[in-house]
């Protein structure tokens, strides 16, 4: 009977790696393992998002950094380009005054040096406005004498009494001019008195 028994047992079957597989549980009813499973699934996606927003912040948080980073360097510059355009204004100044010819090496020197600190704002992005001769635009220049004048078309510019500049195409001071206007028709002023 002994042995009767003994071949009424069944062995499990043992799999590949030498554990017994789990059986799968009847359709409908869902295991406590598969539940578990099911949550840590969702836990797992629910950190796999959190993961990316937090990479897309920090790339956004270094990006606005960078940008700022620039900007104050370049509001620096700007302020130190503001700083050396009354020099500048004061060496062509200073050639404009003496044509004499017993000061022509000075001349040549003072000439060079303006040249050398020309090209060091300009090579960061300083650009001179040019206003002699051109029609007067008052985002460029700032208009401070009118000359009647029918020699010109109205708001040609007749003199500069100061360069205007832009600093990577912002205007940080505008061209100080005088201005051609025609003259009003006399007529005109009588027919606005009645």
């Amino acid at each position: 009977m002994a042995e009767a028994k003994h071949k009424e047992e069944k062995v499990a079957p043992i799999g590949t790696n030498g554990e017994t597989p789990v059986a799968d549980p009847p359709a409908g009813t869902e295991s406590p393992l598969a539940a578990e499973l099911e949550k840590l699934r969702a836990e797992k996606e629910e950190l796999l998002q959190t993961l990316v927003r937090r990479q897309a912040d920090f790339e956004n948080v270094r990006k606005r950094t960078e940008r700022e980073r620039h900007e104050e360097g370049r509001r620096g510059v700007e302020r130190l380009v503001l700083d050396l355009i009354p020099v500048i204004d004061a060496f062509d100044r200073a050639l404009a005054s003496h044509e004499d010819p017993g000061f022509e090496e000075y001349r040549k020197g003072v000439i060079l040096i303006r040249k050398q600190l020309w090209d060091a704002i300009s090579r960061h992005g300083v650009q001179r406005v040019d206003a002699d001769g051109k029609m007067f635009d008052p985002h460029l220049h700032q208009a401070i004498e009118r000359v009647d004048s029918d020699d010109y078309p109205d708001g040609y510019i007749l003199h500069v009494f100061q360069d205007g500049y832009l600093f990577h195409g912002k205007m940080i001071r505008p061209a100080i001019v005088r201005v051609a206007v025609h003259p009003a028709p006399e007529g005109d002023s009588e027919a606005g008195v009645n």
